[in-house]
C-alpha cells in the first residue's frame, strides 16, 4: 500500500533526494535564506520545519539524554555538524514563540536560463513577524452575489451632490 508515502521526487532517487534536502536544509540554516527552484522550496519547507521542531523541543528537554537524542534524530536528516549545532544552540530561540510556519516562499517570478525553471527564496520568518491576519467576516458563496437592500439601492442610483467648492482664482494649486 502507498498510504502517507507522498513527496516531491524532484526527478531524483531517494538517496539522491535525501542529500539535495540535507544540503539546503544546511545551507538555509547557515545563510538564513536561499534562492532555488520553486519545487525544491516547496519540498524543504516541511523538512526544515521537522527539523526546527525537533531543535525546540530539545531545547525544552530537562534531561540532556532526551535532548541528545533529538539532536541525533536531526542529524540523520541533516548531514551538516556545524548547521545544526548553529540550529540547536542558537537559531532555535528565534522560533520558540512559532506554533510552526518558519519558513517563507517568494516566488521571484523569473525563470532560470539553463532549463526555464521557476525560481524562487525561501527564508525563515523572524521572530516578531505577525503574518498575515485572518478576515473575520465570511464571503458570499461562489455564485451568488450579496443583495444590497432596496433603500440603499435607490440612493446609490442618484448621484451624490458636489460638497466642494471652487477656488478664488488668486490662490496657488497644491
Amino acid at each position: 500500500m502507498r498510504h502517507n508515502k507522498h513527496h516531491a521526487s524532484l526527478g531524483l532517487t531517494v538517496e539522491h533526494r535525501r542529500a539535495v534536502m540535507s544540503n539546503l536544509a544546511a545551507a538555509l540554516i547557515t545563510h538564513g535564506r536561499i534562492e532555488t527552484t520553486l519545487a525544491k522550496a516547496k519540498a524543504l519547507r516541511p523538512f526544515i520545519e521537522k527539523v526546527i521542531t525537533k531543535a525546540k523541543q530539545a531545547a525544552a528537554k530537562t534531561e540532556k539524554k532526551d535532548a541528545l537524542h533529538l539532536r541525533r534524530i536531526a542529524h540523520g536528516d541533516v548531514r551538516d555538524e556545524t548547521a545544526l549545532t548553529l540550529l540547536f544552540n542558537e537559531k532555535y530561540k528565534e522560533f520558540v514563540n512559532r506554533q510552526g510556519g518558519y519558513t517563507r516562499i517568494y516566488k521571484l517570478g523569473q525563470q532560470r536560463l539553463g532549463d526555464a525553471a521557476e525560481m524562487a527564496l525561501i527564508e525563515f520568518v523572524k521572530a516578531d513577524d505577525p503574518g498575515y491576519k485572518k478576515s473575520k467576516g465570511k464571503k458570499p458563496a461562489k455564485g451568488k452575489k450579496a443583495k444590497a437592500p432596496k433603500a440603499e439601492a435607490a440612493s446609490a442610483a442618484e448621484p451624490a451632490p458636489a460638497t466642494e467648492t471652487p477656488k478664488p482664482e488668486g490662490e496657488a494649486k497644491s
